[in-house]
């Protein structure tokens, strides 16, 4: 749940803005760190900390977006800047005193519990999807239908972009928080690229144009290898393995453009109808 945290923001900017991120980890870790400051240096309760987490991964998002966005790099292009990012953010927390460098801060506090990650959760869904259904989720939405029309009919790609990016980091840093009081060790070399790989894998199995998608295939992703963690390396086999199916037999994702809410319903609608017809 922790890692879906973090995957619903990116849904919001990878699947509903139609922009490819491979730097996330970097807001992750942002989060991570300044919880681990507030809590273990500061003493501050754990709730204010995972907020100014969120807020101080939101901030750092603007470092790499107001640059990136205004020049209007796109796919590939902006890939790359975020990936580069994203490893300048590794070496960055490595290289400052206040992070403790390479050897990361220990001994925090298991706040992170069953309990309050499942809100957390629930109240990190619950904002995506109104962000969705609000008027700039709707222009994010155009902008990754076709951003040449949407600019042609007066959405400020540059503004709606950096408010989708904004709000991903934000959640991003949420779930960092999460982690670093779950795992109560950090250190620079747990957030590196591959994470940000896992995250936009998640997006892309779940369902671009979903949020429950993601949702569920992160939380599918993150429990393979911790339930075959006895197989040694033949669990990221079958990581590897089931990723490729869900790409071969679902390449729309699992949940594709509809949320879990939709089949709910598309379920009872069938079920209604075959009433009918037998009555």
């Amino acid at each position: 749940m922790i890692q879906a945290i973090s995957v619903t923001g990116l849904a919001l900017f990878t699947g509903f803005t139609g922009m490819m991120s491979l730097g996330h980890a970097a807001f992750i870790a942002v989060g991570a760190y300044t919880a681990a400051i507030c809590t273990k240096t500061y003493g501050l309760p754990f709730i204010p900390s995972v907020l100014l987490a969120a807020c101080m991964a939101g901030l750092a998002s603007l470092i790499i977006g107001i640059p990136t966005l205004r020049a209007k790099l796109r796919s590939d292009y902006f890939t790359i800047a975020t990936l580069g990012f994203g490893e300048a953010m590794r070496v960055t927390l490595e290289n400052i005193p206040i992070t403790n460098g390479a050897r990361g801060i220990a001994n925090l506090t298991k706040y992170s519990t069953l309990p309050v990650v499942f809100i957390a959760l629930v109240i990190v869904v619950f904002l995506a999807k109104n962000f969705v259904f609000s008027r700039y989720g709707r222009m994010a939405i155009a902008i990754r239908e076709d951003y040449v029309a949407a600019e042609m009919a007066g959405i400020n790609l540059f503004n709606v972009r950096l408010r989708s990016l904004f709000i991903s980091a934000v959640f991003a840093g949420a779930g960092g928080a999460f982690h670093a009081h779950y795992i109560c060790f950090i250190q620079p070399n747990m957030f590196t690229n591959v994470q940000s790989t896992m995250l936009t894998a998640a997006v892309v199995a779940g369902g671009i144009g979903s949020l429950t998608g993601p949702v569920i295939a992160a939380i599918l992703f993150a429990s393979i290898p911790e339930i075959l963690r006895a197989a040694e390396m033949w669990r990221l086999v079958v990581y590897g393995g089931v990723l490729v199916a869900i790409m071969v037999l679902r390449p729309q994702g699992i949940f594709g453009y509809k949320e879990f809410s939709h089949l709910f319903r598309k379920r009872k609608a069938e079920s209604t109808e075959e009433r009918e017809a037998s009555a």
